[in-house]
C-alpha cells in the first residue's frame, strides 16, 4: 500500500475516531432525553384524547415521552397493588369509586398547589379527599333519546315513568356507574329531599325505581346493545346516558340526542391522581397540571362532549351551561354498591 493511501486511511481513522468521540459526548444527553418517560394508566377509551391532546402538550413542554397504558380502572388499581414496592405507573386516570380503595391502601400521593398550581383553578367539588385526586373532566348524565321516535324531547327524569312509554325505556344496570343516577334520582323524585340527602335514602330510591318496570324495554350492562335498540327506534330513551357516548353517536350520524332534564344532571367520575412512589414524580405532577390547565381543558372538553373542570375554561358550544350539576358521594357508593347491585338484580328482574 503506498504512502498516499496510508495517509488517506489515517485521516479517515482520525475523523471517524473524532466523530465517535463527539457522539459519545452527546450520547448521554440524547439518552437522558429518550429515557425521560412518563407512564400513565387509564381507560382504553382515553387513548385517543391522551395521545392527541394531552401528550403533545406535555411532551413539548417537558421534553419527555408519554406512554399510555389503556385498560380499566380496576386493572390500574391491581397494577398499583402488585407493584407497591416498585411502581412503574406515575399517573392514573380512574373512576372516582376506584380511587377510594387506592387511597385506603396508601397507593396515591396527594396533589398540592405547590406541585400542581392549576388546582386553584378547579371548580368546587372536583378535588377529593384533601387532594388525593381531582377531576379533569365532567362528562355528564342526561336522557338520551331517539328524535325520530320521540317528537318531543324529554324534559324531566320523571318522563321515564310516564305510562305512555310502556316497554320503551332503557336503563343501565347498577353494575354500570351511569346507572347510579337513576337510583338517586328516584329517591329525589319520591322524597323531594335535596339531592345530598336523597341519594342516601336508598330505600325510597328502590321503591320508586321498581315502579318503572312496566316501561322497561331492557336494562343493560353492555352499552352498544342499548344504543342499537335506541337507534333502531325500539327504545325511545336511555335514562341516565353519558354525554360523551350519546353525542359521539350523534356526530356519527345516528338518530340520537341527549336532553338536559329540568331537575339537573349528574357528573360522571373522571379522576386523575399521582401514584405514590411512582417514577418521575415532578414530571407526573406537570402532566396533571397541564391536563387541568385552560389550554388542554378547552380542547379536551370539546373533543369529549364534556364540561371542563377548570372554572376559567369556556364551556363548549352546545353543552349545558345553567343546569344544576349533582355531585355523588363516591365513598358512600364504594361502601354500599355491592349490596345495591344484589338488590337491583332481585327487584328489577324482568
Amino acid at each position: 500500500m503506498n504512502k498516499s493511501k496510508i495517509a488517506v486511511l489515517n485521516r479517515r481513522t482520525v475523523l471517524a475516531a473524532a466523530g465517535a468521540a463527539t457522539a459519545a459526548l452527546a450520547a448521554p444527553r440524547i439518552l437522558r432525553a429518550q429515557g425521560k418517560e412518563l407512564v400513565v394508566g387509564g381507560a382504553a377509551s382515553h387513548k385517543g384524547f391522551v395521545e392527541t391532546i394531552i401528550a403533545p402538550v406535555v411532551e413539548k413542554k417537558f421534553s419527555c415521552k408519554v406512554v399510555f397504558e389503556g385498560s380499566r380502572s380496576l386493572v390500574n388499581l391491581e397494577k398499583m397493588q402488585k407493584n407497591k414496592d416498585k411502581q412503574y405507573l406515575s399517573v392514573v386516570m380512574m373512576d372516582d369509586p376506584v380511587m377510594i380503595p387506592a387511597v385506603a391502601e396508601g397507593l396515591l400521593d396527594p396533589l398540592t398547589a405547590a406541585k400542581v398550581p392549576n388546582l386553584a383553578m378547579l371548580k368546587p367539588g372536583t378535588i377529593h379527599m384533601d387532594g388525593m385526586w381531582c377531576n379533569y373532566l365532567q362528562p355528564w348524565l342526561g336522557i338520551a333519546y331517539n328524535p325520530k321516535a320521540m317528537k318531543t324531547a324529554p324534559t324531566s327524569w320523571a318522563d321515564a315513568y310516564d305510562p305512555k312509554y310502556k316497554g320503551r325505556v332503557i336503563l343501565p344496570s347498577l353494575q354500570n356507574t351511569e346507572g347510579l343516577a337513576n337510583l338517586f334520582m328516584a329517591a329525589f323524585l319520591a322524597t323531594g329531599k335535596p339531592m345530598p340527602e336523597a341519594q342516601k335514602d336508598i330505600e325510597a330510591g328502590f321503591k320508586k325505581l321498581v315502579t318503572i318496570k312496566p316501561n322497561l324495554l331492557t336494562a343493560y350492562t353492555q352499552m352498544p346493545q342499548a344504543y342499537n335498540l335506541l337507534e333502531q327506534g325500539e327504545g325511545f330513551m336511555i335514562s341516565s346516558a353519558i354525554s360523551q357516548v350519546a353525542l359521539e353517536r350523534k356526530a356519527a350520524g345516528a338518530p340520537v340526542e341527549i336532553a338536559v332534564p329540568k331537575e339537573g344532571i349528574f357528573a360522571m367520575p373522571s379522576g386523575v391522581a399521582l401514584v405514590k412512589g411512582g417514577p418521575q414524580p415532578e414530571l407526573a405532577a406537570g402532566y396533571i397540571n397541564e391536563m387541568i390547565g385552560p389550554e388542554v381543558q378547552a380542547k379536551l372538553s370539546a373533543a369529549t362532549y364534556s364540561l371542563p373542570t377548570n372554572k376559567d375554561t369556556p364551556v363548549p358550544a352546545g353543552a349545558p351551561t345553567n343546569a344544576t350539576m349533582f355531585g355523588i358521594d363516591w365513598k358512600f357508593v364504594a361502601d354500599n354498591r355491592a349490596d345495591w347491585v344484589k338488590r337491583w338484580d332481585r327487584d328489577m328482574a324482568m
